[in-house]
């Protein structure tokens, strides 16, 4: 069964080691944004001590942003119950709504996020230049060799 925890001083090497493998960097990139994520809240699904999913966000000016989701295991809820952690915490801090940004090539996460009651609001042509200037671990190509140009924003009104 999976343990889902708090991101904590305990816990954070072994999550910027997470991160880093999987997405290049210890640094998130959106909208020209540098997001450190060695310093953002979050949980932690384990299974046997192993980090198997992580979700970070931001709280600022009543809205929460998710920074990253990651779920090594799909279709199995671990996503979903992060999410819906992150929401949790999301109204006890009285936000308003919960919003992401993902790239166009992430068919996957696009459904996974409509599924889950997010609505796309925002398109941002070819920003991807501008965020691989900060952060050139961002590749070129991504899922299913779909080239990485744009942004899209996604929200879920609280």
């Amino acid at each position: 069964m999976y343990n889902f925890i708090k991101i904590s001083s305990g816990n954070r090497k072994k999550v910027i080691g997470f991160v880093t493998s999987n997405w290049g960097a210890p640094i998130m990139v959106n909208k020209g944004k540098v997001h450190h994520m060695d310093k953002l809240p979050g949980f932690i699904a384990e299974e046997n001590e192993s980090i198997i999913g992580l979700i970070t966000f931001s709280i600022n000016n009543g809205e929460c942003e998710i920074v990253s989701l990651d779920s090594l295991s799909e279709n199995k809820g671990i996503g979903s119950r992060l999410i819906e952690l992150v929401i949790e915490r999301a109204l006890a801090e009285k936000c308003h709504r919960v919003w992401l940004i993902t790239t166009n090539d992430n068919t996957k996460a696009i459904r996974f996020y409509q599924k889950r009651g997010f609505d796309m609001t925002a398109f941002y042509r070819n920003s991807v230049e501008k965020s691989r200037k900060i952060k050139p671990e961002i590749p070129k190509q991504g899922n299913d060799n779909i080239p990485i140009l744009h942004e899209i924003e996604f929200e879920y009104m609280l």
